[in-house]
């Protein structure tokens, strides 16, 4: 499990490699991401947008930016969380993502919250020792 706070904004990731969802021999790879976003501040808040810079272990990059969460634009009052899983696919066995949401506060104000970077492993991962 991956945490990051920022601003009383503590967001919590947890990653899972999909077997079922994966086909290695064609170089596709899919892992399913829980996000928990807890509002541990005095002040109503509103998630607005997201980012998503995402690295496949090759050095690729995928950005992915856009309005809300699933679908929603979750508030949050003092005290409250909000909970939901997405997905990526990757064309390696093994990547990193990390990104920010944006807030707004309930005067108009808007702020960057840490998503923290979380690794993407697969079974099909090698292990290099050092």
């Amino acid at each position: 499990m991956y945490s990051e706070k920022t601003r009383s904004i503590r967001v919590t990731v947890e990653p899972a490699y999909l077997d079922d969802q994966s086909a290695p021999e064609d170089n596709h790879y899919v892992w399913a991401y829980h996000v928990r976003i807890e509002n541990e501040g005095q002040q109503t808040v509103q998630l607005v947008n997201r980012y998503w810079h995402i690295t496949d272990a090759l050095g690729q990059v995928q950005e992915v930016r856009g309005a809300g969460v699933v679908g929603e634009q979750p508030v949050l009052e003092p005290g409250s969380s909000f909970e939901y899983t997405s997905g990526t696919p990757l064309p390696t066995p093994s990547g990193i993502m990390m990104g920010s949401y944006e807030m707004e506060d309930t005067r108009g104000g808007r702020f960057s919250v840490a998503i923290p970077a979380f690794s993407l492993d697969s079974p099909y991962q090698r292990i290099n020792l050092n």
